[in-house]
């Protein structure tokens, strides 16, 4: 990994840390790529079973680097939507990786910081933490999912008022609003996210990657597609050593020991 991200293990638990403290963990490519790097290495190891994305300095991520998207205006539109879509491609690794991705945000998230933390599967903030659609501040539109993300979780109307104010949300009103799953403490953010994460690390993986899959489309799918989708799994689920730990853990009233499974 690069200097601009610092990785780091607690057990089964992967640690990728914003560490471009001087610009409140503003957005560059060598983190893009280092987390997209993460991402697969982590989702081709059987000894990883979760993510934590977070920040180093007391922010999480500040969003794009104003004084490189001021450059952009001189380019070529074709060119400025291909620096775009790293963002974009981050923002789908992150979706498609099949191990929970969790966000731990301390102090700022706003822009393109807000739609890295909302793409995560889940998200631990600290009450005093701040969060803003912050792009019509300096002029520009929202990117990277912002209002596809918020918009799981709030009404046409407030969405298009954090967008049109920028205004700052606190960890408290974001956890009100369903879009924050547990609060912490100023500083102890990271902590509440490290316990959850080992919490789902004890899980069967094989079905939490299924999981996770039905939850991300649940939202967009129909009915039927979702009653088919959960058909499929649920069939390949029953025949799998996952299950038959599982069950077998549930009958004899002990507890599922997955990570042997994982280690097998």
């Amino acid at each position: 990994m690069n200097s601009a991200l610092i990785s780091r293990r607690e057990g089964a638990v992967l640690i990728l840390s914003n560490n471009n403290q001087a610009a409140r963990n503003a957005l560059s490519p060598e983190y893009y790529f280092g987390v997209m790097d993460g991402l697969r290495e982590a989702a081709a190891d059987p000894a990883v079973a979760a993510i934590i994305l977070t920040g180093e300095g007391g922010h999480f991520c500040a969003g794009g680097d104003l004084n490189q998207l001021a450059t952009r205006r001189e380019m070529p539109l074709a060119e400025r939507r291909i620096k775009l879509e790293d963002l974009n491609h981050l923002i789908r690794a992150i979706r498609d990786c099949p191990k929970p991705v969790i966000a731990s945000v301390e102090g700022a998230a706003a822009g393109a910081g807000l739609s890295l933390a909302m793409a995560c599967d889940m998200l631990v903030a600290a009450r005093n933490a701040v969060f803003s659609v912050a792009y019509v501040k300096v002029g520009l539109t929202p990117d990277g999912g912002a209002t596809a993300f918020l918009a799981e979780f709030v009404s046409r109307q407030v969405l298009t008022e954090l967008c049109l104010t920028g205004e700052r949300v606190s960890g408290e009103r974001m956890h009100a609003m369903g879009c924050v799953n547990r609060l912490s403490e100023p500083g102890a953010a990271l902590a509440a996210a490290l316990e959850l994460a080992q919490q789902l690390a004890q899980g069967p993986q094989v079905a939490t990657a299924r999981i996770k899959t039905l939850c991300r489309v649940a939202h967009h799918n129909s009915l039927e597609d979702q009653l088919a989708l959960e058909a499929d799994y649920m069939v390949e689920a029953q025949g799998s050593e996952e299950s038959r730990e599982g069950i077998a853990a549930f009958l004899e009233k002990r507890a599922p020991d997955y990570v042997r499974l994982r280690k097998a």
